[in-house]
């Protein structure tokens, strides 16, 4: 594939209207061109925002790619957040959705992004600045359920959001060790009465954040929902169990709710020409990498 096809590609896939032949050529083409023959460029996402990206990357190919992470979560992130309300984005890798929560909370709202990694943390201050989210305070840590220190993987720089402390034995591509706190020591009491999102993608470290999350949920705003995604077999590597997640949450007086979530690049055409998926009640075990949302809601949907 050719440097020019590739740019004509790309055009078609992210700006064209309709859907036709845009999931093979994403799928079978572009992804594949753009990891192996990375690009650096400065892109403009869907919602407006400007990122600075390397296409290696999984997350940073995919803005550049298609102009959007997770077409279904930014949607349901659009839908919830309002002028004036606050965002917690724990593990906020390089900012998609701590800049996105800037703009839609505005002037009046506030953002906290919480990203354990020092290479990260320096990648979401740089988009910070290229969109001018003055309302975001970074914040470099790694959070638990008690101070501890904490060594963090990379095993593949072309997955910088696969960071995580679960063990690994293969050939790691960097290491970090960081202290760790739970949640509210890392957050000041404005920023826990006004969350209206708390979302947190840790890689398997879920458990641990949401049992030091516990202690703050009778003290969040009655409408204030969390999402999580919970990844079982990495958690049972830990030590911990999406069970006993679920548990912490419904005893909180929360209702369970999936959210669709795709990472295949076929997928992104499909999303981006519909209407994006919304939550729906969840009632079973969670046994494969999901995405889930906890509302105090009691419906059959999350609207």
């Amino acid at each position: 594939m050719s440097e020019t096809f590739a740019t004509l590609g790309r055009w078609y896939v992210r700006d064209a209207p309709g859907a036709l032949g845009k999931a093979p050529l994403a799928a079978r083409w572009l992804n594949p061109y753009l990891r192996d023959h990375p690009r650096r460029r400065v892109v403009r996402t869907r919602s407006g925002a400007r990122f600075a990206v390397d296409t290696q990357d999984l997350i940073q190919r995919y803005l550049y790619l298609f102009g959007v992470w997770e077409p279904h979560m930014t949607g349901w992130i659009q839908r919830r957040l309002r002028p004036g309300d606050g965002f917690i984005d724990v593990g906020a890798n390089m900012g998609v959705f701590s800049v996105l929560a800037s703009q839609l909370v505005g002037d009046a709202g506030r953002v906290t992004a919480i990203e354990a990694s020092p290479a990260f943390h320096r990648r979401l201050v740089q988009q910070l600045r290229l969109n001018d989210c003055r309302n975001v305070r970074a914040v470099n840590a790694a959070v638990s359920d008690r101070p501890k220190r904490l060594t963090f993987v990379l095993a593949s720089s072309r997955n910088m959001g696969a960071n995580s402390i679960v063990p690994y034995e293969g050939p790691a591509e960097s290491t970090f060790e960081i202290d760790a706190l739970p949640l509210p020591d890392l957050l000041d009491p404005a920023e826990i009465t006004n969350a209206r999102l708390i979302k947190i993608d840790v890689e398997g470290a879920e458990g641990s954040v949401v049992r030091g999350l516990a202690p703050l949920l009778d003290k969040l705003r009655p409408d204030a929902e969390i999402t999580v995604e919970v990844t079982p077999h990495r958690m049972a590597q830990l030590g911990d169990s999406a069970d006993e997640l679920l548990r912490t949450m419904t005893d909180a007086g929360f209702h369970v709710y999936r959210l669709a979530n795709d990472y295949a690049p076929e997928s992104y055409p499909r999303a981006l020409s519909g209407a994006p998926s919304v939550p729906v009640r969840w009632r079973g075990p969670v046994v494969d990498e999901t995405d889930l949302i906890f509302s105090r809601v009691d419906a059959d949907t999350l609207h």
